[in-house]
């Protein structure tokens, strides 16, 4: 029908374009006399409008041709979408469909297994957490155990470093001391802050013969020897002691050894004012003055 409706057209324009050219042609050349037939087909006005409403029916048909065509297509279209639609909705249902019955199958089948393999991990883990909480809790208590010896240790040595500074302080009083008596209250408070000071007692010795206390001279010499009996300063303030007391061969033999332990000695026993009783006496003689002896 569209077919032939546009060959309608074409044949309706070419007339037009040929009437169009008889026409001018018809204005250029010499006015011909027509036939009867000739001014019957082309000199009537209402084989133009005839024509005329011929193309308008022509193009409202196409019109309307062209309205049911887009309406037509564009049913197919939707018919389409629609068809697609519901193939995807299918598509979908089933695909969840078979989700569902796969799950239900892993829930009848496996959901002993899966319940066994749950507690199985909980319980290798719990087990995991608790090795390695001991094994940090041991590593704690160790460090723990650790730091609290180190703290004591420290602690320890500031207060013997304090011990020592307080002692230091004491030794240069007792330097800076005039009296024997001075002295001796000074050794005292060393033999408090460390009982059994081997030096401080030879000390505290020497100034208790210079307060004429020699038995308790003695008392303190023999005291330091109990614990060192090679203590060269002791065994002198102990012969110091004994020549004072006129026991002359155990204070020669007490120097004996002294100066064989600290050769320095022999100086201070050559002026030392408690030997000057046993001033000729050969051994003690020799013993101050090796070069005397013939």
């Amino acid at each position: 029908m569209r077919a032939q409706i546009v060959a309608w057209l074409l044949v309706a324009l070419t007339s037009f374009s040929v009437s169009a050219e008889d026409e001018g042609e018809a204005k250029q050349a010499p006015a011909q006399p027509k036939s009867y037939a000739e001014q019957s087909i082309y000199d009537k006005p209402l084989m133009e409008r005839y024509v005329m409403d011929e193309i308008r029916n022509l193009r409202t048909d196409f019109q309307a041709l062209e309205k049911r065509m887009v309406v037509e297509i564009t049913d197919r279209e939707l018919d389409v979408a629609d068809k697609s639609l519901n193939y995807a909705n299918v598509t979908v249902t089933y695909f969840f469909y078979l989700i569902a019955g796969a799950a239900s199958l892993i829930a009848l089948v496996g959901w002993q297994s899966l319940r066994d393999i749950k507690n199985n991990t909980k319980e290798l883990a719990d087990q995991q957490l608790s090795e390695i909480a001991e094994q940090y809790e041991r590593k704690f208590q160790a460090l723990e155990r650790d730091l609290k010896r180190k703290t004591r240790i420290i602690a320890e040595n500031n207060k013997e470093i304090e011990r020592i500074n307080e002692i230091h302080n004491l030794w240069l009083r007792a330097q800076h001391s005039q009296t024997p008596e001075q002295r001796m209250e000074i050794y005292n408070e060393i033999l408090k802050i460390r009982p059994g000071d081997l030096e401080a007692l030879t000390h505290k010795a020497d100034a208790a013969m210079e307060m004429g206390e020699y038995h308790w001279a003695l008392s303190i010499s023999n005291r330091v020897l109990e614990v060192d009996d090679k203590n060269a300063n002791a065994l002198f303030q102990r012969a110091c002691a004994y020549a004072r007391l006129g026991a002359e061969e155990q204070a020669i033999s007490d120097l004996e050894v002294a100066v064989a332990e600290s050769a320095s000695l022999r100086e201070a026993a050559r002026e030392e004012a408690d030997f000057e009783s046993l001033h000729g006496n050969e051994r003690f003689d020799v013993l101050i003055d090796p070069e005397s002896n013939p």
